[in-house]
């Protein structure tokens, strides 16, 4: 009995280990299921920005007085290169010039379009837009509200980009139509996450002279990761003393060492 139990039972072993072993040669000789569809990429992108700086810093001009201020914004782009934004952030400016005025916000409105092209084997970046500057507050005659048309175009490192106020700019009075031209260059420098930044631009105020001037930076970006970066910079211009000269006697364009602290969702 004993003997034919065992001799069962190693049939029947047998018997499992052979089916087993034809059904995983079945499988693998069967084709592959078909990956799962990956989903499709959405041509919708959502973006918003934090920074705290040093000095809020505008075209080499000072919007806090020298002093600290916090900002943010928010972006939506489609896939064809349509854009629209908002930036926001803390000034001093319009207070430091007329106290009897409370405008603590800057907030930007803005939309365009930006893309690429080629031309003779080289890839080129466009960017077409309008933007708004806009300032809450209680205000006399001229309003500091601004809107601007720009276009710029880059290969590589390089942009240069030129802006046409369609008013008076920031509530200079019989400035419309006074233009920036800006020529940037920011190049990754392959080491410690580094990227090269400098600038020059050309503030032309339209019939007051003495209120137009140049800037100029030169710093460093250094990405931390997970959407965080620090910049530093060298900041400067050649505004005039008679002109931008505010209420506490500091002139607002005068050269400073500036820094930031970032973060991309």
């Amino acid at each position: 009995m004993k003997k034919l139990a065992l001799a069962v039972s190693a049939v029947v072993l047998c018997s499992s280990a052979a089916t087993a072993f034809a059904q995983s040669a079945a499988d693998a000789a069967a084709p592959a299921p078909a990956a799962a569809a990956a989903e499709p990429a959405s041509p919708h992108t959502f973006t918003a920005n934090v920074a705290l700086v040093s000095d809020y810093r505008y075209r080499g001009l000072s919007q806090t007085n020298r002093r600290p201020a916090i900002q943010g914004g928010f972006d939506y782009a489609h896939e064809s290169g349509f854009y629209i934004g908002n930036w926001n952030s803390s000034i001093s400016w319009i207070s430091d010039a007329d106290k009897s005025v409370s405008a603590p916000i800057e907030m930007d409105f803005y939309g365009g379009f930006k893309n690429t092209f080629k031309a003779s084997d080289l890839e080129f970046n466009y960017d077409v837009g309008v933007l708004q500057y806009f300032y809450p507050g209680g205000y006399s005659q001229p309003r500091p509200y601004t809107t601007e048309l720009y276009a710029g175009i880059g290969y590589g490192p390089v942009f240069l980009k030129y802006s046409q106020a369609l008013t008076n700019l920031f509530g200079i009075a019989n400035s419309q139509y006074s233009s920036y031209i800006d020529l940037s260059f920011n190049y990754p420098l392959n080491v410690w996450d580094l990227t090269l930044n400098a600038h020059v631009g050309y503030q032309n105020v339209q019939h007051i002279s003495a209120a137009s001037y140049l800037d100029w930076k030169l710093g460093l970006t250094k990405d931390l990761g997970k959407g965080f970066a620090v910049a530093v910079a060298y900041i400067g211009t050649n505004a005039k003393d008679s002109f931008y000269t505010n209420s506490y006697n500091h002139n607002v364009g005068n050269n400073t060492g500036w820094v930031s602290l970032s973060k991309t969702f």
